[in-house]
């Protein structure tokens, strides 16, 4: 015999049936309502996202390109900015050109180190610059070239030691010149000419003292190059009347032998000369590059359209010659002209030149940011070097074309003119690079480093060691929140953070002294 069922109140009744349609309540409604139902299917939980695709993590190549700077001492141009100043004052202003260098994206500053028979430095052979006290000979106190280098590592840069070979000073120089003076020590090699005294090239003992100074700054400093300009025989002037006066000179060489004309004489010097400074700065050092940065037109002519001084019979400079034999590791002619220009056109000389590079030697030209805003009736834009920057950049891929260039001068980087430096460092010199390595000196990569990180909540402390004894700086490169950054560190530099927000991986490789890079070392948190 059934019992009867116990009433349910309507309000339990009611909670019951709306929670009937849920899975697992099916027979309690049915209990309620008195029939019978099936037990309805069990609904599973929804399924958990799928995890995020992973972003790949590419590691680019690095970008490669000469991004130089003069710093002209002479006659107190760019640095120091005038005589007389402490040498705390001097340190200062230095710190502020390579500032400006870092800043904008160079990598690279040409600092002049002898202007006319003197130095920036403490040297045995020649006297002490003016620029620094205003009197020839006289200390400033410190090593401004070991402070300069030492400055330039801490900041990325590459220094390149510029030497004037031939030039000896201003003819109101000659009471002023210090016992030391190499023109003081040998007048017979000295020659006046136009308001100016200079060193014969013709003479071989004027060859052997420029050599035994670039040598001797070789030895005794960290320069990744050295380095001279366009100063051979003198440029001709309006006001400058006769000839450069070497004719006892050449008379000795045709007495003993000699054919060539007296104009081919005056070349064969410079060429001798060139040559002589490639081969002897590689045999004080192997690893060391040359650079020359010669006047930006070889001959009118050259190519068709181009107007303007011919340096190869005026001033003596084969300087095509000394490319195509390949005395240089880089060459940077005075491209002082805006791609406007007709008789001197920028887009004209820079194709030509990469013609000329047949020995595929670097090829970075010489670009006159100086001219901006420069108050002459002829100013540039601020807009003309970032746009032969890119022209040149567009080069980089043709056979023997410009893989970067150089900015004259320091001063017009340091002031920012026009804010040209500012719009380099946000677009085409964005993200930084490296020089071109210079393979023909040395193509082995250095071992690959050794890499380890600690990751914090602020940042990841980076650090690095190598068994090679060939590596000369870190390139260490990052990924934040997607975009890439990197700083270049000398490898005597053995720790680094990086900043950790963000981070999504690091990567390093040793570069050695001509710029071979090691293979990649990948970290990744």
């Amino acid at each position: 015999m059934s019992l009867p069922m116990p009433a349910v109140p309507r309000s339990w009744r009611q909670t019951i049936q709306r929670a009937g349609a849920l899975a697992g309540w099916g027979l309690i409604a049915a209990c309620s309502s008195g029939t019978p139902v099936e037990p309805g299917p069990v609904t599973p939980p929804p399924p958990p996202p799928p995890p995020p695709t992973p972003v790949a993590f590419t590691v680019p190549a690095i970008a490669r390109e000469f991004r130089g700077m003069w710093i002209a001492t002479v006659a107190n141009i760019d640095w120091p900015s005038r005589t007389g100043l402490t040498a705390a004052e001097q340190q200062g202003e230095m710190g502020l050109l390579l500032e400006a260098a870092q800043q904008t994206g160079l990598n690279a500053v040409v600092l002049q180190v002898r202007a006319a028979g003197d130095a920036l430095y403490p040297s045995s052979l020649e006297p002490w610059s003016r620029s620094f006290t205003g009197t020839q000979g006289t200390s400033p106190g410190y090593d401004p070239l070991a402070f300069a280098v030492a400055q330039a590592r801490l900041r990325g840069l590459e220094v390149h030691a510029w030497f004037n070979p031939f030039r000896a000073g201003n003819l109101s120089d000659t009471l002023r010149l210090a016992p030391q003076h190499f023109a003081m020590r040998r007048p017979d090699l000295v020659r006046r000419h136009c308001g100016q005294l200079w060193f014969d090239p013709g003479e071989n003992a004027v060859h052997d003292q420029a050599i035994a100074v670039v040598r001797d700054v070789i030895a005794r400093y960290d320069v990744d190059a050295v380095h001279i300009d366009d100063f051979f025989y003198p440029y001709p002037g309006t006001a400058c009347q006769g000839d450069f006066p070497d004719s006892a000179v050449y008379a000795r060489y045709t007495a003993g032998g000699g054919t060539l004309s007296r104009a081919d004489w005056r070349r064969d010097n410079v060429n001798r000369f060139v040559e002589r400074l490639y081969r002897e700065a590689h045999d004080a050092r192997a690893t060391v590059r040359v650079g020359i940065s010669p006047f930006g037109i070889w001959r009118p002519g050259n190519p068709a359209g181009i107007t303007g001084l011919d340096a190869y019979a005026s001033i003596y400079a084969d300087s095509r010659l000394w490319l195509q034999r390949g005395w240089v590791d880089y060459f940077a002619p005075q491209l002082y002209w805006s791609i406007a220009s007709t008789g001197q056109s920028f887009p004209a000389l820079l194709g030509w030149w990469a013609q000329q590079n047949t020995q595929r030697r670097h090829l970075w030209p010489g670009l006159a940011s100086y001219r901006i805003a420069d108050g002459s009736s002829s100013p540039y834009s601020a807009t003309e070097i970032p746009s032969q920057i890119a022209l040149a950049r567009d080069q980089a891929q043709t056979t023997g074309g410009a893989t970067g260039t150089i900015l004259y001068n320091g001063s017009s980087v340091r002031t920012n003119r026009s804010g040209f430096a500012t719009t380099l460092a946000s677009g085409l010199y964005a993200g930084g690079a490296i020089p071109p390595a210079t393979t023909w000196l040395d193509d082995a990569p250095p071992a690959d480093p050794t890499v380890s990180v600690v990751p914090g909540a602020t940042a990841a402390q980076v650090t690095l060691t190598t068994a090679s004894t060939d590596s000369w700086w870190w390139l260490v490169r990052w990924r934040a929140a997607g975009t890439w950054r990197q700083r270049l560190v000398p490898v005597t530099q053995r720790t680094l953070d990086v900043a950790a927000v963000g981070l999504e991986g690091i990567v390093v490789n040793a570069i050695d002294r001509v710029g071979n890079a090691s293979g990649t070392v990948v970290w990744r948190p």
